[in-house]
């Protein structure tokens, strides 16, 4: 009879569940990210312990709660309600760099990328997998249709913007798969009733633009970063060359480029040869090329702000550690003096002063650019092998993209403070 009024005291003092974000603690950091979204989805309250053990995830305790942790190898500790109550109390105190955001529920996610596309092709579409978080692929057709009115976080596959096939004329333009998706390409603008690739992915980027505008939460890597934003500056100038649209680009294009057009970019100066593999300056991939860099030096990291005061970069930047590997893509990084000063940098690598993680505002909405390809992946290059997360479930890098899903859950309320 003790041993059960035991346990029913222990259970009945039980009242929150804290999955502790802190390095060498929790066992599964993006899956914690999963267990917090599925709660969310099943209306359950979840607050977000802004720089509170690595930025924790604190839950209501239930038993399906747990069960899921323990499915899913997540980490977890029972609270009891004074537990909880000192923990909050501690957080909002004044000299607590700490703040306790709610979560409200769970975002509706889109991510654009090409039907058939490999999952490994994108860290975006492996890390939610592996999270077990939903998400619905859009591309194109759904977008020029305003489906993206259905959703409130959008994802940017590594894509080009500007229809020049990602710049692979260079070196795969004899390959079967590029001359495939070249055709693909065609096809699918003409059916869309566009002469040419390059005005069909413009009237995409519009319709994203806008769907940023009205609201909505974006967030783009490599290549899709800086091509969404020439793509938006270009708008009735020819930047393609014959190899890519079967005529001569515009004379002279680069003075008609205009620059208020862009979320985060400015400036910049774009690549006219079709054989060189990058778009612009505003990347800086070539240094990493010159030696600068080597695997084991090429680190960015995180700024550190005011939790109670800049909830949102603060959100962004929640991790068990401010130093982050560096990781290369098409687009690897940005060069500072071409993102414009309304855009903040939340990660930079110190080596070089190079941007590795922005975020900014467009009307209503706001955006996030991050550089590299795959944060597990250092030179990610055609045909290399997937990125297996099994063996990655504490990756940093990872949780920065994980982070980015989250916060539209958060409570506008409190994000204006």
């Amino acid at each position: 009879m003790l041993l059960v009024l035991f346990l029913f005291t222990t259970t009945s003092q039980a009242a929150f569940v804290l999955l502790p974000m802190e390095v060498d603690v929790q066992q599964n950091h993006l899956k914690a990210y999963g267990i917090t979204y599925w709660a969310l989805n099943k209306d359950y309250k979840v607050s977000w312990l802004l720089n509170y053990r690595g930025g924790s995830f604190l839950l209501p305790d239930a038993p399906e709660i747990r069960k899921e942790c323990q499915i899913r190898g997540v980490t977890f500790e029972v609270l009891s309600d004074a537990a909880t109550e000192s923990i909050l109390n501690e957080i909002s105190a004044p000299s607590q760099n700490m703040e306790t955001v709610v979560l409200e529920k769970a975002p509706k996610i889109a991510v654009y990328t090409p039907k058939g596309k490999q999952p490994w092709d994108d860290a975006v579409t492996m890390v939610l997998t592996f999270a077990e978080i939903p998400y619905t692929e859009i591309y194109d057709e759904e977008v020029l249709s305003d489906q993206l009115l259905l959703y409130d976080w959008l994802h940017l596959h590594h894509e080009d913007f500007t229809g020049q096939y990602g710049k692979f004329f260079g070196n795969y333009r004899s390959t079967p798969w590029y001359i495939q998706q070249k055709a693909e390409s065609e096809a699918l603008a003409k059916k869309l009733g566009y002469t040419k690739v390059s005005q069909e992915k413009l009237a995409v980027a519009k319709k994203i633009r806008d769907f940023v505008i009205g609201g909505g939460f974006m967030f783009a890597m490599c290549s899709a970063t800086d091509s969404f934003d020439i793509a938006l500056s270009a708008e009735g100038v020819d930047i393609c060359e014959p190899m890519f649209d079967s005529d001569d680009s515009d004379p002279n294009y680069q003075a008609n480029i205009d620059f208020s057009a862009t979320f985060a970019f400015k400036n910049y100066k774009l690549e006219r040869q079709p054989i060189v593999y990058e778009f612009s300056d505003i990347d800086t991939t070539e240094e990493h090329g010159k030696g600068a860099f080597s695997m084991d030096k090429d680190y960015f990291t995180l700024m550190d702000y005011s939790a109670k005061w800049d909830p949102i970069p603060t959100m962004l930047c929640q991790n068990h550690t401010q130093l982050i590997k560096g990781f290369m893509g098409q687009t690897t990084a940005f060069d500072p003096e071409k993102i414009k000063s309304n855009v903040l940098v939340m990660g930079e690598c110190k080596i070089n002063g190079e941007a590795r993680y922005i975020h900014g505002t467009k009307g209503k909405g706001m955006f996030t650019f991050y550089g590299g390809h795959d944060p597990e992946d250092y030179q990610h290059r055609v045909g290399d092998a997937p990125t297996v997360l099994d063996l990655h479930p504490n990756s940093p890098g990872y949780r920065l993209i994980l982070n980015n899903v989250l916060f539209p859950a958060a409570r506008k309320k409190k994000l204006k403070t």
